[in-house]
């Protein structure tokens, strides 16, 4: 077995190796690290040296301990860099969707994974630091993962499933500290669940506040301080996060003119779809295809 990482690049675009669902390993960058995005969710833990993180949500000092959690679909880069040691874990929306599925239901998790990179107006990124203890822990956590890296994922992927959620559990008990989330309260209720799969579903409806609401028999009000308490968003504004990054996906990913992409994630009006896609990714979607899709000049 290759100990390459899974990923490829097709210009500045990351994307996993067919198959593959989870990786850790680090990277060393000097000087800068171009803009790019992924389709995987990754998690940069520093670990060494000095740099910058460049994002839409601004310019950040790193130091040792500092963690970046980014969406897929979220662009980034590094400036100024001198020997950034990163510890990048990613893992497949794929893996999100099936063996994470169940950590949308756990408060903290739910809040590392879901929602919180939302909340506050993230767009889709979500920064932390560990202390001495906590970064101890992740890094046996990370090494775990990288020694993974060799062996046949079909005969090892429960390992690598288990490494990651305890990495996972590790960062989401820091974040949810330092977001003030109560962690020892209940399971977010079953009806917000329910809500959050009922539109992920059919991200083209044109859905209601009203109409969420009466399939799930509960008042409007209700359901929206449900929603709130669980995930930091009215559910509306829930869905229009889901709408966005499916159509960051779709651009990436597919052909579909930019008109049909819209309408497929619910926003048929154009102009509406335009001003939504660029307020989250600070691209125009056309802008956003071309700069990371294109072909690479060799």
């Amino acid at each position: 077995m290759t100990d390459e990482p899974p990923v490829e690049t097709t210009g500045t675009l990351l994307h996993f190796i067919e198959g593959s669902a989870v990786w850790a390993g680090h990277y060393l960058h000097e000087d800068a690290h171009p803009v790019h995005t992924h389709s995987f969710v990754e998690i940069a833990v520093m670990t060494g040296g000095k740099g910058t993180h460049h994002s839409l949500a601004g310019d950040r000092d790193l130091s040792v301990g500092d963690v970046v959690l980014l969406r897929p679909g979220v662009w980034h880069g590094y400036e100024q860099c001198e020997g950034l040691d990163l510890y990048n874990c990613c893992f497949s929306t794929e893996l999100m969707q099936r063996e994470l599925a169940w950590t949308r239901q756990d408060r903290q998790l739910g809040h590392l994974l879901w929602t919180g990179p939302y909340s506050g107006q993230r767009r889709g990124i979500l920064y932390a630091h560990l202390e001495a203890d906590a970064l101890a822990v992740s890094l046996e956590h990370l090494d775990g993962l990288q020694k993974l890296r060799s062996q046949p994922p079909g005969r090892y992927r429960g390992d690598m499933v288990g490494r990651l959620v305890l990495f996972l559990s590790t960062l989401a008990r820091v974040v949810a500290e330092s977001d003030d989330l109560d962690g020892d309260a209940a399971g977010i209720h079953p009806a917000v669940l329910d809500a959050m799969r009922m539109m992920e579903a059919r991200p083209g409806h044109q859905w209601t506040l009203t109409e969420l609401a009466a399939e799930l028999h509960l008042a409007p009000g209700y359901l929206v301080r449900l929603f709130k308490s669980a995930t930091g968003l009215p559910p509306m504004a829930y869905l229009s996060r889901h709408r966005v990054e499916l159509a960051a996906a779709r651009l990436l990913h597919t052909d579909q003119p930019i008109n049909k992409i819209g309408e497929s994630v619910g926003w048929p009006d154009q102009n509406y779809f335009a001003r939504r896609f660029k307020s989250h990714y600070g691209l125009s979607a056309s802008t956003y295809r071309s700069r990371f899709t294109r072909t690479v000049k060799r």
